[in-house]
C-alpha cells in the first residue's frame, strides 16, 4: 500500500459538508459513467449528493486520500449477522493503478472480519446479452482477490425502479468471499 493512502470512515457530520459530498457523489457518478456505459440511459446518474449524505450519517462510507486529495470510496454495510457487502466503489481515473480500490477493499474485508462477519459480498451489475468490457476486468480482478460468483439474478427482481432506467436487460451477479476460512 502507498504509505501515503489514507483511508477514514466519515462520522455522520460529514454529511453536512457540501463540498465534500458533492466531490464524493461526482467521483460514483464519473467512475460509474464509464464503468457502465452502453448500460443506462444517457443522463442516468449511479447516486446523488442526497444519497451520500444519508449513507455517511448511516456510517457506511469509507474514504481514500492521497496526498490530502480524495481519490476513493466505498460503502460497507451489514446484511446480516454473517454477511456484509461493500459497493459504490470507486477511484479516481487519474490515479488507477495505485491500489486504491484493492486497499479500499481489504479494508472493508477487515472491519466486516472485526465485526464477526464471515462473509464480504458484491454485487455485480452485467449486461444480460454482450459483454462489457469494463465489467469483464472487474470480474477478473474480482476473482484474483478470492471472490466467486454464487448467484445470478435480474436487476428488476432486486431494484425495479433502476432497472426502467437500462438501455439493455441487465443481470446482478453475486460474488462472495469467505473471510474466516479456517473457522
Amino acid at each position: 500500500m502507498n504509505s501515503d493512502l489514507r483511508l477514514t470512515t466519515l462520522s455522520a457530520s460529514h454529511a453536512d459538508d457540501a463540498e465534500l459530498v458533492t466531490t464524493l457523489s461526482r467521483l460514483v457518478n464519473g467512475v460509474y459513467e464509464v464503468a457502465e456505459q452502453g448500460l443506462w440511459e444517457p443522463e442516468s446518474a449511479r447516486t446523488t449528493a442526497e444519497e451520500v449524505a444519508t449513507l455517511i450519517r448511516s456510517g457506511e462510507i469509507t474514504v481514500a486520500f492521497l496526498d490530502d486529495e480524495l481519490v476513493g470510496c466505498i460503502r460497507i454495510h451489514e446484511l446480516s449477522d454473517r454477511i456484509c457487502e461493500f459497493g459504490l466503489l470507486a477511484a479516481a481515473p487519474h490515479r488507477r493503478g495505485a491500489g486504491i480500490g484493492r486497499e479500499l477493499v481489504r479494508f472493508a474485508e477487515a472491519l466486516a472480519a472485526e465485526h464477526g462477519r464471515e462473509i464480504m459480498q458484491l454485487e455485480l451489475l452485467v449486461p444480460r446479452e454482450w459483454s462489457h468490457p469494463s465489467k469483464e476486468f472487474l470480474t477478473a480482478w474480482y476473482t484474483r482477490i478470492g471472490y466467486r460468483p454464487v448467484r445470478t439474478g435480474r436487476l428488476e427482481e432486486s431494484y425495479p425502479a433502476l432497472a426502467a432506467h437500462l438501455v439493455t436487460p441487465c443481470d446482478l451477479v453475486i460474488h462472495q468471499k469467505d473471510l474466516q476460512p479456517w473457522v
